[in-house]
């Protein structure tokens, strides 16, 4: 069987696809370390998201030089506590305790989305406070931004078969091989497939929130409170599912912010349609909008 290669192939049987095999490693190296698929996954989701980003700037009231400020701040910081936030739930686990200079070996693998999006706004509040910038279409864009990196980085975990869930029988299973432990065999399972549902979920999520930003949205801030909402509410679902959560004692840790995630932003979009009526009018694309000349009579 492949599996004994290292890497298990893979199947899903409930929908008709038999067992295929996916490499780890692209089949060169650069300055004699390999590269990974995950990684070059998540490199284009995030030229992907940029590229987006360069399009719609314009949209929310900023140029691409004044996002490409904003990105040098956000970047470096999310990179930074998206592994801060992982080796904080696996110091021992991970073998940090042991080794703190592992702490950054970032290429091994280990980030956090949750650390990465926590980084990323500060980057942003930090940008916007230096440089007297409105902070809130920055964060409408990052949203949107997040979604498209989301959604295409999952598929790493796919390669690395990796942050799969439960084992089930349905429809959607996945099926890997993996050691036993405590047999030394290796054992077919059928799994949730949770990278998938996440990257399908990202995926309407990001289509929903493109139509909203361009018809429907009526104030700042609206389609970063809307992205935190429906990842939220996604996360708490399929974290349910996962078997390598972060954990304290007894609560998913993902699963518990994607709740708090979920309630606040709701709660937020709400007081404001009702206490605010936002219309539109104090965006700050429309406040670049020249007034309308007076009608000659």
């Amino acid at each position: 069987m492949l599996y004994l290669t290292g890497v298990s192939p893979i199947s899903f049987p409930g929908l008709g696809i038999d067992w295929f095999n996916l490499p780890q490693v692209l089949p060169f190296t650069v300055f004699g370390r390999p590269i990974y698929f995950y990684g070059l996954i998540i490199a284009v989701g995030f030229v992907l998201a940029i590229l987006y980003g360069k399009r719609r700037c314009r949209d929310f009231g900023y140029n691409f030089d004044k996002v490409v400020d904003a990105l040098l701040w956000a970047v470096p910081l999310a990179i930074v506590c998206a592994r801060i936030y992982y080796v904080v739930f696996y110091w021992n686990e991970g073998g940090y305790a042991q080794d703190p200079l592992r702490i950054f070996a970032i290429w091994e693998g280990g980030i956090a989305i949750y650390g990465g999006i926590i980084g990323a706004a500060i980057g942003l509040i930090l940008f916007a406070k230096l440089e007297k910038q409105k902070l809130s279409p920055y964060l409408d864009l990052m949203g949107l931004g997040l979604l498209i990196g989301q959604l295409v980085g999952r598929w790493g975990n796919f390669f690395n078969r990796e942050a799969h869930g439960a084992e089930t029988a349905s429809l959607f299973r996945m099926g890997l091989y993996e050691l036993n432990k405590e047999t030394n065999l290796v054992e077919l399972h059928y799994w949730h497939p949770t990278f998938l549902y996440e990257s399908v979920w990202n995926l309407i999520g990001f289509v929903i929130l493109h139509f909203v930003s361009k018809k429907r949205r009526k104030y700042d801030g609206q389609i970063f409170l809307m992205y935190v909402a429906w990842y939220g509410l996604g996360r708490l679902w399929i974290e349910g599912l996962r078997t390598d959560s972060l954990m304290i004692g007894p609560i998913r840790v993902s699963q518990l912010l994607a709740g708090v995630s979920f309630l606040a932003a709701t709660a937020i979009m709400v007081w404001i349609h009702f206490k605010k009526h936002p219309d539109g009018s104090d965006m700050l694309v429309n406040r670049q909008k020249p007034a309308a000349e007076p009608e000659k009579s």
